[in-house]
């Protein structure tokens, strides 16, 4: 019989949330400690990915989820000035069909947060987590424990992982705005623009916003990690004139950016702990690994990391040391799979290279649309083109 654990998990974004839900849903004991004085969403919007949907319905946050999203049924990228399509991936069609969840953080959060309080999850806001001392969380302002076990959801910035990224040379501004009216774009598709590597634009349809009206979009933007500061030089007048060049059907989702604060700036990195966990702590989501979103696996590994967790404690009976070691087999491969193709991937659509975008759009297209590449570009898209959970399964 698995006994029943006091667990603590630092940090309440999608990873920390989920598995938080998953291990009191399994009868133990389980607090969240958050830094802010509410709990609260960061960001814009993102895709669950099929195999990350999965875990949400087995959560019971999927029915509340997909509610508030949108379903995408295809990723579409065109070169600005020919007008080529350079990217086309569909999530399959007939019997085989499915769709990524294009949806807002805060509906995420908001779904998950509410299966974790019903699980009887306990939030403790206002703990910003500095460290692990033994079975002990240490905090800014005391400390909690004992707890038999530990987990690391507190994202990229954790102060409990040993992880060193490395930062990648672009990122991203990132906002959400009304969908417009009047917009021919379709409501199912991602939708991608690209000059070369250094210019990338994009808009995803991604359903409502709790407390707002009316269907949103997250558009973005891509920038170099330190081109910020230029870009709020140049004023929206010059950016909205360059996008509405580069695209037209972006300039009435472009329009309603109206201060640059709107604009969030994204920094991403790369890197993985080849061993994630260790010193009375695991670590799960972007403590444990992290890479570009061009993928659009992000959220759907802090999910996989946190199912995996979860069903690792059943296996193991409560035995926190042997879960933890089943969790790091278990997700080790799907996620050194792709990182890897994160890496190949990224500088084709984010980079300096005039290179590498001609070598996407005079070979690589081409040779995604022939059978069976586009059956096998589907498969990586929705997340299971290696096995999640690998020897859990």
């Amino acid at each position: 019989m698995t006994q029943r654990l006091k667990i603590a998990v630092a940090g309440a974004g999608i990873g920390g949330l989920a598995v938080a839900a998953g291990l009191a849903q399994a009868g133990h004991q389980v607090q969240i400690f958050d830094q802010f004085d509410a709990p609260a969403p960061v960001g814009s919007g993102l895709v669950i990915q099929p195999v990350g949907l999965e875990v949400l319905h087995r959560l019971g946050a999927g029915a509340l989820a997909e509610h508030q999203g949108n379903r995408v049924t295809r990723l579409l990228g065109h070169e600005a000035d020919s007008g080529r399509r350079v990217l086309d991936v569909s999530y399959g069609t007939g019997k085989d069909a499915r769709f990524g969840l294009a949806i807002h953080r805060a509906a995420l959060f908001g779904a998950l947060f509410q299966v974790a309080q019903t699980a009887g999850v306990q939030i403790c806001a206002g703990h910003r987590v500095s460290a692990v001392s033994g079975q002990d969380l240490l905090f800014e302002t005391g400390r909690a424990g004992p707890f038999d076990m530990i987990v690391d959801a507190c994202g990229a910035g954790s102060p409990l992982s040993p992880l060193r990224a490395r930062a990648l040379g672009y990122g991203a501004l990132w906002t959400t705005v009304d969908w417009p009216q009047d917009s021919a774009l379709p409501r199912d598709e991602l939708r991608q623009v690209y000059r070369r590597a250094d210019r990338m634009l994009g808009v995803l349809p991604i359903g409502t916003v709790p407390g707002q009206q009316g269907s949103k979009a997250a558009i973005f933007w891509s920038l170099p990690r330190g081109g910020h500061a230029d870009w709020l030089a140049a004023g929206l007048d010059a950016w909205r004139n360059e996008a509405g060049a580069l695209w037209p059907a972006y300039a009435p989702f472009a329009q309603q950016v109206r201060d640059p604060a709107q604009m969030t700036m994204a920094r991403y990195s790369h890197g993985t702990l080849r061993k994630p966990y260790g010193r009375g702590v695991i670590h799960i989501g972007d403590a444990a690994h992290r890479a570009s979103p061009q993928l659009g696996q992000g959220a759907n590994m802090a999910l996989l990391d946190a199912w995996a967790l979860v069903r690792a404690l059943g296996v193991a009976q409560g035995d926190a040391d042997l879960a933890a070691l089943y969790y790091a087999r278990a997700r080790r491969w799907h996620v050194w799979g792709y990182q890897a193709m994160s890496w190949l991937f990224t500088p084709q659509y984010q980079s300096d290279s005039r290179l590498l975008p001609a070598l996407r759009d005079h070979v690589l297209f081409p040779v995604s649309q022939v059978p069976p590449v586009p059956s096998v570009l589907t498969r990586l898209v929705c997340g299971d083109l290696l096995p999640p959970a690998g020897s859990l399964a």
